[in-house]
């Protein structure tokens, strides 16, 4: 253990309840940005890359349990107990769509085309939004065997991906014929589920398991079982050779994706870790907690062999961030948050 190096996170504060969720973008002209889910109704946009905060999405009633954000970062969309999906440009933070549903919405995502948001829930349906035509009814897909849980799309936007709260497994829909075409079995439900980013896997947490799917062939590639329940799991980007797991017990791991053996250990968080995302390079990945903040961790440079060169204290391959930055960093948080803090006050009298 004592081998194991000690990350310092950039830690990100404004949210008042737990954050439930976090979506990284891909990487745009203008950077990569993190999106957070909370069951304070609010949800943040971040630079992805140092966790500075850029704006809050203000409109929903209750708990906002998912969110995403379009392939240009442009628009952000966000799934509410308060019984709708709203669609939100990123630049200005104005509500573009609000979809009405009859339940709890749980998850939402985007096609890879921006054209169609995906949205379910409580409700058992899965439906499609056109956003070229966001008054027009949305297409309902074949009733979800259970209340849903997660939603991705896949196999550029022909397949449609999702869990259920109270059940196991991921079903696999095609989009034309609305029918499910594949069920990856699962005993517990899976709280988890992402599609790598160059298409080969399907990452899922179900329990204390986290298992690799291929995402072509379906067959299960991977299984590991993990040292508590987790609730998310996130596979590195860009080598895969790695992917990290939180959940009940608070820490966030790091472990080696073909061996199962865990890396790094990061401690930090007050309570459960709902979610973990790796950054669309890899070269940090976001844990969400119960909490109420997101922590920003280092992956540090990979060498050839793909071990990364800390020494015990973790000061080796941090050496780019300068304590000027770091402070930079935090002066910015306070601003922000302050700002943020007596915006809230004022707008709940």
């Amino acid at each position: 253990m004592d081998k194991k190096k000690i990350a310092v996170p950039l830690v990100c504060h404004g949210h008042s309840r737990p954050v439930v969720d976090l979506f990284y973008s891909p990487v745009t002209p203008d950077g990569f940005f993190l999106i957070s889910a909370s069951k304070d109704s609010s949800p943040m946009l971040r630079n992805g890359e140092t966790g500075d905060w850029i704006g809050t999405f203000e409109g929903h009633k209750g708990a906002v349990w998912s969110v995403c954000l379009d392939t240009n970062a442009l628009r952000a969309a966000s799934a509410s107990a308060d019984f709708s999906a709203k669609v939100w440009d990123a630049l200005t933070g104005d509500v573009l769509h609000s979809f009405e549903h009859k339940h709890i919405v749980r998850a939402c995502a985007f096609s890879e085309d921006t054209h169609l948001l995906l949205t379910g829930g409580v409700e058992k349906v899965l439906r499609i939004y056109d956003l070229n035509r966001p008054d027009a009814p949305p297409r309902e897909v074949d009733k979800s065997p259970g209340s849903v849980r997660t939603v991705t799309w896949m196999h550029s936007d022909q397949t449609i991906l999702s869990s259920c709260t109270d059940m196991g497994g991921v079903r696999l829909w095609d989009v034309r014929s609305g029918k499910i075409v594949q069920t990856l079995e699962t005993k517990s439900s899976v709280t988890s589920a992402e599609v790598s980013q160059d298409g080969r896997y399907i990452t899922t947490a179900d329990g204390s398991t986290v298992k690799f799917w291929d995402a072509n062939h379906y067959g299960l590639v991977k299984s590991y079982n993990m040292p508590c329940t987790v609730e998310s799991a996130s596979l590195e980007p860009k080598y895969g050779n790695k992917f990290v797991a939180g959940g009940e017990d608070m820490w966030v791991r790091v472990f080696d994706f073909h061996t199962g053996d865990e890396i790094a250990c990061n401690k930090g968080h007050h309570g459960p870790v709902h979610c973990v995302r790796f950054s669309p390079g890899g070269e940090s990945y976001a844990s969400g907690s119960e909490d109420g903040t997101i922590r920003i961790w280092l992956t540090g440079p990979l060498t050839h062999d793909g071990t990364e060169p800390f020494a015990a204290n973790g000061s080796v391959g941090k050496v780019k961030v300068t304590a000027e930055d770091v402070s930079r960093k935090i002066e910015g948080f306070q601003i922000a948050e302050e700002g943020k803090t007596k915006e809230k006050e004022t707008g709940k009298e």
